[in-house]
């Protein structure tokens, strides 16, 4: 058990009796609430669990990395959230547009959205902040 196990526990322990495992609805929880590195943690005991060869694994990967992208964007690192935003994408795009009871379009369009900002800024000022905060939809039970 890792040091962050408790934490995580105690952020997914209302998601245990619902229809999708707790580690994933628990990201959606933390995600919209502005903390992404805490959802980077929770997903991420979901994801090394998949293992390389699951069938989900570069898609826990690219939620992952899309809240990594996020958590650069609060500490004013716009160049290593637009890699991560690109590297989230790729993830996402090996799988269909409903995915895990999760509608993958809008979180294309908001990766794209979110690097066309920090592009257009030619890295200059962090957009972070100048707009709504990013939210995800809570997946679907199955």
């Amino acid at each position: 058990m890792s040091k962050k196990s408790p934490k995580i526990a105690d952020r997914i322990a209302a998601f245990h009796h619902a229809d999708r495992p707790a580690h994933y609805l628990g990201y959606f929880d933390c995600f919209n609430s502005g903390q992404y590195y805490e959802a980077h943690d929770v997903l991420e005991e979901l994801w090394l669990s998949e293992g390389r060869t699951g069938a989900n694994y570069a898609f826990y990967k690219g939620l992952i990395q899309l809240a990594g992208a996020y958590v650069h964007l609060q500490k004013n690192r716009l160049k290593p959230s637009v890699a991560l935003f690109q590297l989230a994408e790729a993830n996402l795009r090996q799988y269909p547009e409903y995915h895990q009871g999760l509608d993958l379009e809008p979180i294309r369009c908001l990766i794209h959205t979110w690097r066309s900002r920090i592009e257009q800024g030619q890295f200059t000022q962090n957009p972070l902040g100048q707009f709504a905060d990013p939210q995800l939809s809570t997946p679907r039970p199955p």
